[in-house]
């Protein structure tokens, strides 16, 4: 069906995807501003996904998105999302005045390109459901191919530009699998790829901040990855699962999974048994367990030198723990021991280091704030307030949309040494802590809890 949305997007030339969000993020701006500056809708935007998705009239919007549209068109979602008339009504002043795409560099292109795009979904949409009875090579294919991608992007780019994709996704491998149509062999890759779908789902409600709906999706992950018979995915969820109660505060259950995730790892040789003992060291240091720390930091050095890729290395992204993530993870261990010296701040320094190439395959947005502000908090133990306000200052400057939950913990964790260590008493670091506190909350992606 085509809607009144689509027709009055067809008619204002907003197709091409840049085109149609400047006017969006615009709307949202003016929206918020009517709202006492409500920091969600300034920072209010959406993925290529869900445009194709409203522009197709297969889901409507919802939240905040609704009274945006709203205020662009000068219509109800009722009426928006209702089929479009013959002819089209007037155009509504606040539409009218933004028809000017001329400041949009290569408009036309991109909207080839987007049109492209979207008729190639369709086509992919059209044969999935053209494989009646059975799940054909091709659908297997597609299902792959967007859990490979997703595995891959979800560490570079905001969770706002994925959510989407990987919700569908999600829903697509449940559907092929709920539909009894894969065979044995079909139901074992399915079952894997819910498990990896299930998985980023659950990664992307902890940075969301909500732990709760995060091991729902860790134990559907679970559940996924024992039916697939998957040893080193099995593992994997186990190590999430740790990672998940780690940054709820959970250092006991932290350590616990941990260690399930390792004794399922045994006699594996992928990244994922390196991952185990490096969550085991991180977990201890909450709970200021020094040998445990350096056991475990020892393990995964070992384990290291033994390391052979698997199936899950080869997807890279949330799925494989690299070498500069294993430092990260070492040292931000150390440092939660709430001790350092010029020693730690040098391996501190090389981690950042690490991290500083965004074109590294292994570059992580997240990581990379990680690394900054453990290296903070080595040089505020030596004393190094400047030090510590420089290596800080990259975290404070990230954009609205990659403010996660992890990163925003990260940064507390530097408000609470200025709270008791060197300069508490100082401007800087007062100013520092007020910095701190508002990062925190014009994050965007916190849910209610």
């Amino acid at each position: 069906m085509h809607t009144l949305f689509r027709a009055l997007i067809d008619q204002r030339e907003w197709k091409a995807f840049p085109a149609f969000r400047s006017r969006y993020q615009q709307a949202a701006k003016e929206v918020a501003a009517a709202e006492d500056n409500n920091p969600a809708l300034k920072a209010l935007t959406l993925s290529d996904a869900t445009f194709e998705r409203w522009y197709y009239g297969t889901h409507a919007p919802r939240g905040d998105a609704r009274r945006v549209l709203v205020h662009m068109f000068g219509y109800s979602i009722d009426e928006l999302w209702a089929k479009a008339p013959a002819q089209l009504p007037p155009v509504h002043p606040h539409g009218a005045a933004a028809t000017d795409t001329s400041a949009d560099d290569g408009a036309h292109l991109q909207q080839m390109g987007r049109q492209a795009a979207m008729a190639a979904r369709r086509a992919m949409q059209f044969a999935i459901g053209a494989e009646h009875g059975q799940i054909g090579e091709e659908t297997m294919g597609y299902v792959q191919d967007r859990v490979r991608d997703l595995a891959a992007r979800y560490t570079r780019v905001p969770l706002a530009d994925i959510l989407d994709d990987l919700t569908e996704t999600q829903e697509q491998t449940f559907t092929l699998l709920e539909g009894d149509r894969a065979t044995p062999d079909q139901s074992r890759d399915l079952y894997l790829l819910s498990a990896l779908t299930s998985g980023m789902y659950a990664k992307a409600c902890h940075d969301l901040a909500d732990p709760a709906s995060a091991m729902m999706h860790a134990r559907a992950a679970s559940v996924c990855a024992t039916k697939a018979g998957h040893t080193p995915m099995q593992a994997w969820v186990s190590g999430l699962k740790s990672l998940i109660t780690y940054w709820a505060g959970e250092p006991g259950r932290a350590l616990h999974f941990a260690r399930s995730a390792a004794k399922t790892a045994e006699g594996q040789r992928g990244s994922v048994t390196v991952w185990a003992a490096s969550l085991e060291a991180r977990a201890a240091a909450l709970l200021r367990d020094e040998e445990i720390v350096r056991q475990a930091n020892r393990r995964a050095t070992e384990l290291r030198d033994r390391c052979e890729p698997d199936e899950l290395d080869a997807l890279g992204g949330l799925l494989v723990f690299p070498k500069v993530r294993q430092d990260y993870y070492e040292v931000e261990a150390k440092v939660l021991l709430g001790h350092g010296d010029a020693r730690l701040v040098a391996q501190a320094e090389e981690t950042v280091r690490g991290y500083s190439d965004p074109t590294d395959p292994h570059w992580a947005f997240g990581d990379a704030a990680g690394a900054q502000t453990d290296l903070a908090l080595a040089r505020l133990y030596t004393a190094e307030l400047d030090g510590a306000m420089e290596a800080v200052r990259p975290v404070l400057d990230l954009p609205l949309r990659q403010r996660n939950a992890g990163i925003v913990y990260s940064v507390n964790r530097v408000a609470g040494q200025l709270n008791t260590g060197c300069g508490r008493d100082s401007v800087a670091a007062r100013d520092l802590r007020e910095e701190i506190e508002a990062f925190g909350r014009l994050r965007p992606l916190a849910l209610p809890r």
